[in-house]
């Protein structure tokens, strides 16, 4: 089932497509659509987050699901984290070679696996998300609730911040996954 739960920025034009198809809302400003269940895998984006650490390690939770998923990202990955290149605030972004995903934005939400996730990491972050998203011109993105799974934030902490963090963003769709 999706729920829509925001549409923060609409463009307010006749024929903004969330207009046309409230089930979906989408706009040429901005879109964000909130779904309660299904899988970040299945969703045909152009850019998946996968919310990791900064010491290479990918054992639990959705990092596991990434790496098992997409190895080539976990390789790379790790090497970056071993020479000190992965670091809060900013993103390791992996290019697949595949049209969906095309990349994999690893989002560091803690230093190391063993800490708790902290929300000045989801703030910085996201600012580097956006900036990626532009830099690279990604029209669509699926993201998980950032480090309220094994992380321990409160989704009611974080999912201001992502939607604060895209509502100046134009011409992109972001799909975020909520805590189940």
């Amino acid at each position: 089932m999706e729920t829509v739960a925001l549409y923060s920025a609409y463009c307010g034009s006749a024929d903004c497509f969330a207009v046309r198809n409230p089930e979906r809302l989408v706009c040429g400003v901005v879109g964000i659509i909130h779904k309660t269940d299904g899988s970040i895998f299945d969703e045909k984006a152009d850019a998946l987050v996968n919310p990791v650490n900064c010491v290479g390690a990918m054992g639990a939770g959705l990092a596991l699901q990434f790496k098992k998923r997409f190895a080539e990202n976990f390789d790379a990955y790790a090497a970056a984290c071993e020479q000190g290149r992965v670091k809060t605030g900013e993103m390791f972004v992996f290019e697949t070679g595949s049209l969906f995903p095309k990349f994999i934005i690893n989002f560091p939400t803690e230093n190391h696996y063993r800490d708790k996730s902290r929300i000045e990491y989801i703030e910085s972050g996201l600012s580097a998300l956006t900036r990626e998203i532009e830099t690279r011109a990604i029209k669509s993105i699926a993201i998980p609730a950032l480090g309220c799974g094994l992380g321990g934030l409160d989704w009611k902490e974080v999912k201001p911040l992502i939607i604060n963090a895209f509502e100046n963003i134009n011409g992109v769709e972001v799909v975020v996954f909520e805590p189940r």
